[in-house]
């Protein structure tokens, strides 16, 4: 019985010697053995920046291994999430060489993100590939809008040692509260791909959640990084207008662009925005923003405690539903336009989202914070005065000064666009007639700089209510406000919503873009379907760090982050068709 067993063994034992010797020998010529997959998935899923860069230093992985296994699984699911629209495989693995190659030099020393993989948003501008924007427009063969140059965020990025992976899906031109494009189709929830990740940064916070990527950027025109980052369990940063640049970003309104980092937790997002911040000559909104913001690096915030003693108010016209129109009314807009634009904005908070948003004031005030509801707190009359922040006569130059400086040879202007492909730019971009985002058609187009109506109709009000807001902050010595990053839980989009598709989730959040105050969204708590839901904290204008540190401490306090199980194959089998012409 003995010899029979031992007989039974020995084939495997053989195979084991073999191993062995071959090992030897990869380590005897100086190459570490490949690590095994299901070891690599238990130390990079989830990983943060810290923790991949203790890897690095120990020599567990080559940043060649980890972006791999990065790009391995965007192989696997993207199919049925589409969350990438561009795999960026080549690039990112040449890039993981020479960095490879470079750790290798004496003196070698990793600047903050060196082998870190990322992804960006499809208008942020990348060298030679193609700002889609999430239009088929600019793909049409012979006539791509292929970038010129880096934005100036992704030259920071790779400066800072990112390696780009990939170029995340978005709606047309950002202009849409969920994810779907005429460039590559929908993208689905990564806790449920029947669910809408909203818009639209939603290829973004897909590929981020899913851990398709370490972190990436997104856009915000009204709360396009924020509140996707609810509906996905991360952390999303708007920084103050002006403390990160927008150049080279296709623009949906320069006015209230912005764009800001997007992570799996804070540490990351404060590690990505150190990166992304300083001044740049491309954008005048950064001017002299070193000497206005609280002081890099960010992660000087991360303070456990930060919470006790902080205090803050909830914004009545949020929890009433008066949310200001998208984009504003213009002062030549008639009472009948007035009034209907109000009733189009309404949107007050469903009933599991108020309940929600109450369990997690509790958890800040278990934290130590101080937290007033009171009508009296930003009432429905600073949305009132929020709504007179007009910006539609502007929209157009926005576009103008990007084609101008990131479009290629072909075009460099709305109208040159015209002339080579026989058809001009959706009026989204362009203004001039009403859009899917806006029934007031006939704003005239203006240059804000030579503009005479420009005081009364943007600059004036936007003052005016920028004041209110810090008046109520000083009125009852608060530190910020809180309230939902949405409105709602991400929609089933596999069925008609109040019997129509789906444009939603939606927030009452687009003021934020109109001030250009700083503003973060983070984790709290899942809604009993399981989706995530998320809260968002605002303050003063260049007082990011401040929110960088409260987010972290009840981050700390809550762990609330819980990854989603992907899924290959069943669900929604033609979600990875092309999309529909």
């Amino acid at each position: 019985m003995r010899s029979a067993i031992c007989a039974c063994y020995l084939p495997n034992m053989r195979k084991l010697l073999l191993l062995f010797l071959i090992a030897a020998s990869s380590l005897a010529q100086g190459h570490a053995p490949a690590p095994a997959r299901d070891q690599m998935d238990r130390d990079l899923m989830e990983i943060t920046v810290d923790r991949l860069h203790t890897l690095y230093r120990e020599h567990r992985y080559t940043v060649t291994q980890v972006v791999q296994w990065h790009l391995d699984r965007i192989a696997r699911y993207n199919g049925i999430y589409r969350a990438v629209q561009t795999v960026n495989a080549e690039s990112a693995l040449a890039e993981a060489a020479r960095e490879d190659t470079e750790s290798k030099q004496p003196g070698f020393n990793p600047s903050l993100l060196w082998g870190v993989p990322i992804v960006t948003k499809a208008n942020t501008s990348i060298k030679g590939l193609i700002t889609t924007d999430g239009w088929r427009g600019y793909m049409i063969p012979g006539h791509e809008l292929v970038a010129p140059r880096d934005a100036t965020i992704v030259g920071k990025l790779r400066a800072a040692g990112a390696i780009l992976v990939g170029v995340t899906n978005m709606p047309d031109f950002a202009a849409s509260d969920t994810n779907r494009s005429t460039a590559f189709g929908r993208t689905g929830n990564a806790y449920d791909v029947r669910f809408s990740p909203g818009g639209s940064s939603g290829g973004t916070v897909t590929a981020v959640t899913s851990n398709f990527a370490v972190l990436g950027n997104g856009t915000d025109t009204g709360n396009s990084i924020r509140m996707p980052v609810a509906t996905s369990n991360l952390v999303g940063i708007f920084p103050t207008r002006g403390l990160v640049s927008i150049a080279g970003i296709a623009p949906l309104d320069w006015q209230l662009d912005n764009t800001g980092p997007i992570a799996r937790d804070v540490a990351d997002a404060a590690i990505a925005l150190t990166v992304m911040a300083g001044e740049d000559p491309l954008d005048p909104a950064t001017t002299d923003s070193k000497s206005k913001a609280q002081p890099a690096p960010y992660t000087r915030y991360l303070e456990p405690g930060s919470l006790k003693g902080k205090r803050f108010g909830v914004p009545a016209f949020i929890l009433d539903g008066d949310s200001p129109p998208f984009q504003g009314v213009c002062p030549t807009a008639t009472p009948e336009q007035v009034e209907q634009a109000k009733k189009n904005s309404f949107l007050p908070p469903r009933p599991e989202t108020r309940t929600m948003f109450m369990k997690a004031i509790d958890e800040l005030r278990s934290a130590g914070a101080t937290v007033l509801i009171d009508p009296d707190i930003l009432p429905d009359s600073f949305a009132d005065a929020a709504m007179h922040i007009c910006t539609l006569p502007y929209i157009k130059e926005g576009t103008e000064d990007f084609l101008s400086g990131f479009g290629p040879a072909e075009y460099h202007s709305a109208s040159e666009y015209e002339k080579a492909v026989g058809e001009p730019l959706p009026s989204v971009i362009i203004g001039g007639h009403s859009s899917k985002l806006s029934a007031r058609g006939g704003v005239q187009q203006a240059a804000l700089e030579s503009d005479p109506n420009a005081e009364a109709t943007l600059l004036g009000p936007r003052r005016q209510v920028l004041a209110m807001y810090e008046k109520e902050l000083d009125r009852l010595h608060l530190d910020g406000f809180v309230y939902p990053a949405a409105q709602m839980p991400p929609p089933d989009e596999t069925m008609p919503q109040n019997g129509e598709l789906s444009s939603g989730p939606h927030s009452a959040t687009g003021w934020v873009n109109m001030l250009g105050v700083p503003a973060i969204s983070i984790p709290a708590g899942f809604y009993d379907t399981g989706l995530p839901f998320g809260i968002e904290i605002s303050t003063r204008k260049w007082h990011d760090g401040d929110l960088i540190g409260w987010a972290y401490d009840y981050e700390l306090k809550t762990h609330h982050r819980k990854p989603p199980v992907l899924v290959d194959r069943g669900l929604l089998p033609h979600a990875a068709g092309p999309p529909e012409q």
